[in-house]
């Protein structure tokens, strides 16, 4: 048996990853990261990253530690080694590889949206619960919980620091898609994507929407837009986000941005915005929730801050002050650097790792569930019925009755 010092190495935890792309690299990090940093009742093993392009997904491998490279997911799936399946590929994959491993015995990680409808979704909901049965779990992953100002905005809300909320506004700006000549990726079509910027950015800014609130949205009214309907055809792979683009030119079938107010259960008021063509925007994620006893600000570029405001002071001094969240008694950080020694946007994968592989040690169902991503899933359903109906006030279907 393998010992660290004096003590026994806790048992491995073989993952195998599906996608190597950008948020295979984010994964990765992750996964790289996490038993380094924290102490964990299992260790993270990363035995093995697939991909359809043999050149491609082993220069992956080496580039980020995986032991083996497969191009045939299927196969990855049935190793041995492989105790976890981490899906980091384009949405309408999802719902196949989840529900295929879930029933080989694997516990799962998808990336965000769950699925690319609702349907989709639910199925993978449904599967989720059969195999919890047998001790599986699956979890999707909404990393910008992981952030540790974020989550203490959770922390405060809940502890009735803003007391009965009143309004949430958040907003989510990228400009990668401005130039008309950017080439026609599988984020910019329907079949492989789901939708555009909605499901890409809005997926996120609703999941952080009902999360700090802890409350699911009822209801929507939307309006969407694609501004450039034609882009050059890729010639060969893709490349991603930085693919040069051929002359023949196809339609895009997503939307390039969406704006939607919202209601959430309490009968609070929340205003959305996501794009890809706010000019001068690269990752822009800003949000503000104000409630009776005061109001508390978020911007993902400055992400180790949180603004708070207690209403409550004198109007002599009151107003917004800045909580640098670097304490080790803040969450994550009692892991990280003295306080003052700022983390970063990678940070947020080595967290998502560590609570899941702490609920998967525990048998605690790990946060946020596939049940959370078909909350989003309904809600992002909701805004395009809404805006192919001109923006009429929709209902959100079966919502939860809080999210966690």
């Amino acid at each position: 048996m393998e010992l660290r010092g004096s003590e026994a190495a806790p048992p491995t935890l073989g993952v195998g990853m599906v996608g190597y792309a950008f948020m295979g690299a984010a994964h990765s990090q992750g996964w790289r990261t996490v038993g380094r940093v924290f102490d964990l009742p299992l260790r993270p093993v990363l035995a093995a990253i697939g991909g359809r392009d043999a050149a491609a997904v082993r220069a992956a491998a080496d580039k980020h530690g995986w032991a083996a490279a497969e191009t045939d997911w299927r196969a990855l799936v049935a190793r041995d080694d492989v105790q976890l399946v981490d899906i980091c590929t384009p949405g309408d994959s999802h719902a196949e590889i989840a529900i295929a491993a879930l029933e080989a015995g694997k516990h799962v990680l998808c990336e965000k949206p769950l699925a690319n409808s609702v349907a989709e979704a639910e199925a993978m909901v449904a599967a989720a619960e059969r195999a919890r049965e047998n001790g599986q779990l699956a979890m999707v992953g909404f990393n910008y919980r992981r952030v540790p100002a974020l989550t203490y905005a959770r922390r405060l809300i809940a502890e009735g620091r803003l007391g009965t909320l009143r309004h949430v506004r958040v907003t989510y700006l990228q400009d990668w898609l401005v130039d008309p000549d950017f080439p026609l990726t599988w984020r910019l079509e329907r079949e492989h994507a789901g939708s555009g910027a909605l499901g890409d950015l809005g997926a996120h800014i609703v999941d952080l929407a009902q999360y700090l609130a802890g409350e699911p949205l009822v209801g929507v009214s939307a309006q969407l837009e694609t501004f450039v309907r034609e882009r050059p055809r890729l010639e060969g792979a893709s490349a991603g986000l930085t693919a040069s683009g051929g002359t023949r030119r196809g339609p895009v079938t997503v939307d390039d941005a969406a704006v939607f107010t919202g209601r959430l259960a309490s009968g609070a008021l929340a205003t959305f915005e996501a794009t890809r063509m706010a000019t001068g925007r690269k990752n822009a994620l800003r949000l503000e929730i104000n409630g009776e006893h005061g109001s508390l600000a978020f911007d993902l570029e400055r992400l180790n801050e949180l603004s708070f405001h207690d209403h409550h002071e004198p109007a002599t001094t009151a107003g917004f002050r800045r909580i640098l969240v670097t304490e080790a008694e803040h969450p994550y950080l009692e892991a990280w650097w003295p306080p003052g020694h700022a983390l970063g946007y990678e940070h947020t994968f080595a967290h998502q790792a560590r609570d899941l592989v702490e609920a998967i040690a525990s048998g605690t169902d790990p946060v946020p569930s596939f049940a959370d991503g078909l909350q989003v899933q309904r809600v992002l359903a909701a805004v395009e019925e809404s805006a192919q109906k001109s923006a009429v006030y929709t209902p959100v279907q079966a919502v939860q009755a809080e999210v966690r």
